[in-house]
């Protein structure tokens, strides 16, 4: 039946973010997560050249931009120019596993260490929520450059 997926296929899967800058949050992304801006396909030296073969106008080539696992193991993330100002807060946000195995002030420690190397790349530190019993695993509240909210946890 056609549009029938078995369900122990996964499907490969992009994050996209609307913003008014993808060159600038591409390049916020690839430092948080670890990934690298997507290099342009082949024969191609550099995206100018890809787009410009593929006809897109001068004008246009600053409309996308993507971030890639160097390891090919998590999704891409694609950010693409949109007119209008992000408004309310996000729906859907990143986790980012900054922390992993650590617990109580070890685990604070951590994500306060990799929050100001984040926000030296343009993040702000939105709000901090403290291990409270029973659990010991707190989390950090971050925005990027354009205000998508995200968690390091």
């Amino acid at each position: 039946m056609l549009g029938v997926v078995d369900e122990t296929t996964s499907r490969r899967f992009q994050v996209t973010f609307d913003c008014a800058d993808p060159a600038r949050m591409a390049g916020f992304w690839a430092q948080v997560l670890g990934y690298v801006v997507q290099p342009p396909p082949a024969p191609f030296a550099s995206w100018p050249e890809a787009l410009a073969a593929w006809g897109v106008p001068a004008e246009r080539h600053g409309d996308a931009s993507a971030v890639v696992d160097p390891e090919g193991v998590g999704p891409r993330i694609y950010f693409q120019r949109v007119p209008e100002p992000k408004v309310a807060k996000n729906r859907v946000h990143l986790d980012v596993r900054a922390a992993p195995g650590l617990a109580g002030a070890e685990r604070m420690a951590a994500l306060e260490a990799e929050a100001a190397r984040l926000v030296a790349a343009g993040a702000r530190v939105l709000a901090r929520c403290a291990p409270a019993p029973p659990l010991e695993s707190g989390h950090l509240v971050l925005a990027d450059p354009e205000g998508n909210e995200f968690c390091l946890d």
